[in-house]
């Protein structure tokens, strides 16, 4: 019996169907529907007709890859990008960028609708160039030494040439690295790497990941990259362990430096020290304007920035308000965070944002709220303490809109009333989108 049942899995696996794509779907995928159950497929368009050969089976769904396009969309275009496809760092090249903004918007729509949370009627679209934005990347060797982004749907290596997306000087540097390692020290390969460049390109900084490696060696590398690449200003190097058992790898721990240990990247009029690893946010030809959707109408005695990394948000609201409490646990940020808003009414607290909300929801209460978690979104703890501090004002900051509206309804059934949602495209020709909504105190 369970032979059978293993063969017609495998059947079921292996299948090749046709079907039409619906539309769009969070994940990078659209839908469609054989013999009655959702299929998932990536690479297409709604409208068309593809034959596609399904990857996973399971109980409710499941997914497929294109085998043809039998019946191409007229909006399909040809992606920029030779590898794209291959590689998992962009999914909607091959339609036009007003085309991705549409399925951006029906998405954030039906999730929200899903979730049971009413938005105005009118979503603000804040885009820009859909090219050359990203101010970070990270890299991955292969057995050969040479560098490239993850597969799609695998752990694969996909070397690179060209990386669109990316600032110009982030690809120089990734491929020049690849030379200055061979060159330099042919003996040691690093497991990744990362690149940071401040928003008009004249300074970088890189991130060295490995499982082991002398410091000499790592200084070796940087230098030898530095005479390629003259814009680089500094290099972390960072040893990472591998798992054991079923236990997560722990964080890489830092190692040595090399150069200078942080940016200084000027952005909404301000100067902000960036550390090595700390977040930062990627769209560098955005990030002015992102700064403006979020603060544009704070002001006020006190503000609270929740989850605020190096202070993108504080610094700008310090500006607005008499005093700003800034709020982080990360220690790549909390530092950067105190030098950033030296000289401001604003104050860097280290603390996990649920502690900071539990031991000061009773001191004094804000005039308003700037949060911007990670992923995982705020969270059932968190909500409950906001509705109950009950602050006039908060601004959400959002990179997942399942988690984004699973916390809008809590806050809402606490009191709040959405008062305007914007689309923040920070990530063009890629699944992930920003959301940025103002909520006022019903």
């Amino acid at each position: 019996m369970k032979n059978e049942m293993k063969k017609s899995a495998q059947a079921e696996v292996s299948a090749s169907t046709t079907v039409r794509i619906e539309k769009p779907i969070y994940g990078g995928k659209f839908l469609a529907h054989a013999d009655g159950k959702a299929v998932f497929v990536p690479l297409v368009l709604p409208g068309e007709q593809a034959r596609v050969r399904v990857a996973e089976a399971k109980r409710g769904y499941a997914t497929a890859e294109v085998e043809e396009i039998v019946t191409p969309a007229p909006e399909r275009i040809a992606p920029r990008c030779k590898h794209f496809g291959a590689c998992g760092g962009c999914d909607y090249q091959h339609a036009g960028y007003a085309q991705q903004l549409e399925f951006k918007e029906q998405i954030l729509r039906e999730t929200f609708s899903r979730a049971g949370v009413e938005v105005p009627e009118k979503i603000e679209i804040l885009a820009g160039e859909p090219w050359g934005y990203r101010n970070r990347i990270r890299l991955a060797f292969n057995a050969q030494g040479n560098l490239g982004y993850r597969g799609r749907g695998s752990h694969a290596i996909i070397p690179i040439e060209e990386c669109p997306i990316a600032a110009p000087i982030l690809v120089k540097a990734a491929l020049a690295a690849q030379e200055a390692l061979r060159a330099a020290t042919p003996t040691w390969r690093p497991t990744e790497i990362s690149f940071f460049t401040t928003g008009d390109e004249s300074t970088l900084a890189m991130s060295v990941y490995a499982q082991s490696g002398k410091t000499y060696i790592f200084e070796k590398f940087a230098e030898a990259l530095r005479e390629r690449v003259p814009q680089l200003s500094g290099a972390e190097l960072l040893f990472e362990e591998m798992p054991v058992g079923r236990k997560p790898a722990p964080e890489p721990h830092f190692v040595a430096c090399w150069g200078e240990n942080a940016l200084a990247y000027h952005a909404a009029e301000f100067d902000y020290r960036v550390e090595h690893g700390a977040f930062f946010q990627v769209n560098r030809l955005l990030v002015d304007q992102l700064v403006e959707q979020v603060t544009r109408d704070a002001q006020g005695t006190l503000a609270w920035d929740l989850y605020a990394g190096v202070g993108l948000f504080s610094r700008p609201l310090a500006a607005r308000f008499e005093r700003v409490v800034a709020v982080e646990i990360a220690p790549t940020a909390t530092a950067t965070l105190s030098a950033n808003l030296e000289g401001t009414g604003g104050t860097a607290v280290k603390a996990a944002t649920l502690d900071f909300l539990r031991q000061n929801k009773r001191v004094e209460k804000p005039d308003w709220i700037v949060v911007d978690p990670p992923r995982a979104g705020l969270g059932p703890d968190v909500t409950k303490v906001l509705g109950e501090i009950a602050a006039p004002a908060i601004t959400y900051v959002s990179c997942d809109p399942a988690t984004l509206a699973r916390d809008l309804k809590a806050l809402v059934e606490s009191g709040y009333a959405i008062t305007a949602v914007t689309l923040a495209d920070l990530f063009p020709q890629t699944l992930h989108l920003e959301t940025v909504v103002q909520l006022r105190r019903a």
